[in-house]
């Protein structure tokens, strides 16, 4: 078996097991009273399964199967671990009653067997799901950005409180994050993959926010991949490309990769879901639960997205495997091959 793992020839654990989790517990409050402040967003609790075919479960780029089980007590009906709770957050916003400008968010915590594990992927998947009511006014890229920024805001305003807590961390993120659509790195890399794209941009600016995922470009290709009953990713924007949604990406020099820390974006209206379902032949899903009351004028116009918890944490306490920061289930020869390196995984 070949892994994926890549440990850097001069890597250096900057804390030890104990202070990693003690870092790790500050990281995550300081981190979500700031977005909550930020954004007026309350936490709420989120739920770890959801009943399957009911359309609440997020498909992501439809091939990832999620983990299901019978329920004994309802007639073995099937249960799902959700995947992402993007639809799941909406119906909340409307069974709450949150007004536009309030929001709220939840630990998310999620399991998603066909990931391929590597230093960035893991079976174990821990976000911060976050979602805001928006006025029709509000679904614009301008609008889109400014809550970008105010999520990057927090992003760096955690690293330098981690800094001043930690002498051995020293800040790297830029001060300003920088907008780029998908279609002008087609332009800029024509002869690059998105991935080979998204390196170049971040390691050139250090934090870039990938406007318009989900739409096929004029390559006749989507920059990645994207659920059609969430995002509004086929819109025209502001800029005269399709997307209202994107990804928060910083370049990480540990590793020399791209970490992707958030994928969010304006949420499809009645509109956008009945365009977007037909562009993926999804048509049939308008029957399920919350694309039915999305049609009906039950759910609020919204913006949300998730960011990834263990990947901040890997960001600021400068590791070279997720598994320095949570814990989960890895191949046998990846396990030995971070402890012949003094990479311990939890």
């Amino acid at each position: 078996m070949t892994t994926g793992l890549f440990i850097p020839k001069d890597y250096k654990v900057l804390m030890n097991v104990k202070e990693t989790e003690l870092a790790i517990l500050k990281i995550k409050d300081f981190f979500q009273i700031n977005l909550a402040f930020e954004l007026h967003l309350t936490r709420v609790t989120a739920p770890m399964f959801v009943k399957s075919g009911m359309g609440i479960n997020d498909n992501l780029n439809g091939i990832e199967r999620p983990v299901s089980f019978p329920i004994k007590s309802l007639n073995d009906d099937q249960a799902e671990i959700v995947q992402s709770l993007a639809k799941w957050k909406r119906m909340m916003l409307a069974d709450y009653g949150f007004q536009p400008g309030e929001g709220l968010y939840t630990d998310m915590n999620a399991i998603r067997p066909d990931e391929d594990l590597d230093n960035l992927h893991s079976l174990y998947v821990d976000q911060w799901d976050w979602e805001r009511v928006v006025t029709p006014e509000e679904r614009n890229v301008g609008f889109l950005k400014y809550i970008v920024c105010k999520i990057y805001d927090v992003i760096r305003r955690t690293e330098k409180y981690i800094a001043h807590k930690y002498s051995v961390i020293r800040p790297v993120l830029p001060e300003m994050i920088t907008f780029v659509h998908s279609e002008d790195l087609v332009d800029s890399y024509p002869d690059l993959t998105p991935k080979e794209r998204e390196y170049l941009v971040c390691k050139k600016y250090g934090a870039v926010f990938v406007i318009g995922i989900g739409a096929k470009l004029k390559d006749g290709k989507p920059h990645d991949g994207r659920a059609p009953d969430y995002d509004d990713w086929s819109t025209l924007s502001d800029g005269g490309y399709p997307g209202l949604n994107g990804d928060i990406l910083v370049y990480y020099p540990v590793l020399d990769c791209v970490l992707e820390l958030s994928s969010m974006g304006i949420r499809v209206d009645a509109e956008a879901l009945l365009r977007q379902l037909e562009i993926t032949g999804d048509l049939d899903r308008k029957e399920l639960l919350f694309h039915r009351r999305l049609l009906a004028g039950e759910l609020p116009l919204s913006i949300g997205g998730g960011i990834g918890q263990s990947r901040l944490c890997m960001l600021y306490l400068r590791k070279a495997h997720i598994g320095e920061i949570q814990t989960s289930i890895w191949p046998d020869e990846m396990i030995q091959q971070c402890r012949e390196q003094g990479v311990i995984l939890l």
